[in-house]
This record gives structure tokens, C-alpha cells and sequence, in this order.
């Protein structure tokens, strides 16, 4: 009887989570509540009242800035952050996969392996391997970063062999990672609006947003965007290789700007499915600091509603709706040092 009425219990806790049973939580109420678009237009005029009378000047930290596409605003926030990525000896470790070399799969590397050649290095004495393991023994070591991570990424394996790209950012400084967002007025051929960009300074991470004050900047916050990369960067984005990297390749050919976006890239969507698929209700970016960062964010703005929300700001010349926007896209980037620094901890 006690078990009964224990799983009862907790059968009408789980239910009571849910907006469309009898009696509804609470908690359940005010999550459907924040879900409703109803709830987001009551939002953005409660921000157009608190905003009333303000300049996009008045926005903390932030300051117009010039390129050759002409001006566009900046807004740089400072956190301190205790960001380690410590030497794993990684060229040493991908020694150990013999999967790395042309025509060995799985089954193959296991026969091998089984045989006695369980490194690389070992091949060298294999009769039909030995040509292509005494060439790449005698490049690895000179291979820059980008070379490796494309090695790794191009592997037809990779997603058996995943867990190295992550332990391959041993070999790049953390000052070469751009955790980048962007937000847009939709899902193709539209502005962007906003971009972010973290980077991390000795014990601090630098967050860098340049914002759409009017429809025809664009060029200026892709320019500008574009001022902190260089041959050694690498883009670290949250569903970035589908989404963001192409979208701001397809705006440099509207706005007709040259730009190498063809850098290294660790899109952590990926290794966020592959690590945490498990134990998480689903892999979505907020999901993952509320559930291993206990992250809860207020006041924040959907992407579905971030398009509304800046023709408001348009029409009305309020800076009021485009505050959350800005908060959420900084929160996003900087979460994303985070992850990466948890991700290359649980896989070494």
C-alpha cells in the first residue's frame, strides 16, 4: 500500500509538471506563461516603457566604432575566467590510432592491433602500411593546428574518433579561440544583426558585439567581425558549422567583402550530443547551462521572437527590445568557453 501511494505521488508530481493536466503546477503555469507569444509582446512594451527617452549610447561599455563600410556600434563586457587547457601530449596520443591512415577502418586497425602493431610508429615495419605510416610520422610534428583538427575532421571515422578533436585543441593557445553567435532577421537571405565574439586574455574573456543599428550597416559589423580573425583562429560555435559560418559567408558576398572563413572550427552541438546526450532531457544550448552550469537566465528573449523584437526597435527608435537580444547573445558566446573547457575535461 505504501509503494502505491508513494508512485502515486509521484505520478501527480510528474503530471502537475505538465500545462495540459487537471491541476497544473504553479511552475508549470509560469513556463507556459513565458512560452506564449501573448507573454513576449507584454514583455517588449513593459522594455519600450523602461527605455523610454534612451540612446543606444546609454548601453553599457559600448562606443561607435569605424570601418571601411562605415560606422557601427561596439559593445565589449569583461569577465574574469578560470579557463585551463592543459598539455595532454595529443601528438603522442593519435600515435595510438592507427585509423588516422588511409584504408584502415575499424575492423582493420583491431586486426592490426591485435598482431602487434599497435601504434603508428609501428606501421612503419608493416609491409603494406609502411610507406604511408613513415610519412605521416615524419609530418606530424611539423602540422600546424589547422592541418591536424582538418585531419581529424575528415576522417571518415570521425565520429568513432570524435573525442580527438577535442583533445586536439591541446595544440592551439586559448587566445586562438573565437567563440562566435550571431543573430538574425531570419533564416536566410536576411541581415544580421548582431555579432558576438569572446575571446579569452590571460584570466579574463572579452566579449565583442557589434549591433545593426540600421538596416544598411551590415558590412560594417561583418568588417569588423572579421577584424579578430587571422590565420591562427578558431571558430567555436554552437551549431555554428550549419548555421552561423555559412550565414556570414553568404552576407560577405551580398555586402561584397572578401573574407576567409575557412578557418578550424569546433562546432560544440556535436560534441555536446556525442558527451551528454544521455543525461540531459536534450542537447539545446540553455538546456546545457541549466543542467551542468546551473545557469538560469531572466529576462530572456527566444530566437523566434529576436526578429519582432528589433523591427520594433526600428520603429519606434527604442532601444528597449534590443537589450535582452544583446544580453543573449553575450550570454551565448560566453558559455561556450565553458563548455569547451568541461567537454576537453571528460574526454582526457
Amino acid at each position: 500500500m505504501t509503494d502505491y501511494s508513494e508512485h502515486e505521488m509521484y505520478l501527480k508530481k510528474v503530471l502537475s509538471n505538465s500545462i495540459g493536466s487537471l491541476n497544473p503546477s504553479e511552475d508549470a503555469k509560469n513556463k507556459a506563461r513565458k512560452l506564449s507569444s501573448s507573454y513576449f509582446e507584454d514583455y517588449k512594451q513593459k522594455l519600450l516603457n523602461e527605455y523610454e527617452g534612451k540612446k543606444l549610447s546609454d548601453i553599457d561599455n559600448s562606443e561607435v566604432v569605424t570601418t571601411s563600410f562605415g560606422d557601427t556600434l561596439k559593445i565589449i563586457e569583461t569577465e574574469k575566467i578560470d579557463f585551463n587547457i592543459y598539455d595532454n601530449d595529443f601528438k603522442s596520443q593519435i600515435n595510438n590510432n592507427l585509423k588516422l591512415l588511409p584504408k584502415i577502418g575499424i575492423k582493420t586497425e583491431q586486426n592490426l592491433k591485435e598482431k602487434g602493431y599497435t601504434t603508428i610508429e609501428s606501421l612503419k615495419n608493416h609491409d603494406k602500411y609502411c610507406d604511408v605510416a613513415s610519412k605521416f610520422t615524419e609530418t606530424i610534428d611539423d602540422l600546424p593546428f589547422c592541418e591536424i583538427i582538418e585531419i581529424l575532421d575528415n576522417n571518415k571515422y570521425s565520429k568513432k574518433c570524435r573525442d580527438n578533436v577535442l583533445r586536439s585543441i591541446s595544440l592551439t593557445d586559448k587566445e586562438n579561440f573565437k567563440f562566435m553567435d550571431i543573430e538574425t532577421l531570419g533564416l536566410s537571405n536576411v541581415p544580421i544583426i548582431l555579432i558576438g565574439v569572446a575571446e579569452i586574455k590571460k584570466d579574463k574573456i572579452i566579449s565583442t558585439q557589434y549591433f545593426l543599428r540600421d538596416i544598411h550597416e551590415e558590412g560594417a559589423i561583418i568588417e569588423a567581425y572579421l577584424s579578430h580573425l587571422d590565420d591562427d583562429s578558431v571558430h567555436v560555435t554552437f551549431n555554428g558549422k550549419s548555421f552561423d559560418v555559412p550565414y556570414i559567408k553568404n552576407r560577405c558576398r551580398y555586402n561584397r567583402l572578401d573574407a576567409n572563413l575557412d578557418l578550424p572550427h569546433l562546432d560544440l552541438m556535436y560534441f555536446a550530443k556525442n558527451l551528454w546526450k544521455e543525461q540531459l532531457p536534450n542537447c539545446q544550448l540553455q538546456t546545457i547551462e541549466r543542467e551542468l552550469f546551473g545557469i538560469e537566465r531572466e529576462g530572456d528573449v527566444p530566437g523566434q521572437f529576436i526578429p519582432g523584437y528589433y523591427n520594433t526597435y526600428l520603429n519606434e527608435r527604442n532601444i528597449g527590445p534590443i537589450v535582452p537580444i544583446i544580453e543573449h547573445n553575450r550570454q551565448d558566446i560566453v558559455s561556450l568557453a565553458s563548455f569547451l573547457e568541461k567537454m576537453y575535461e571528460e574526454v582526457n
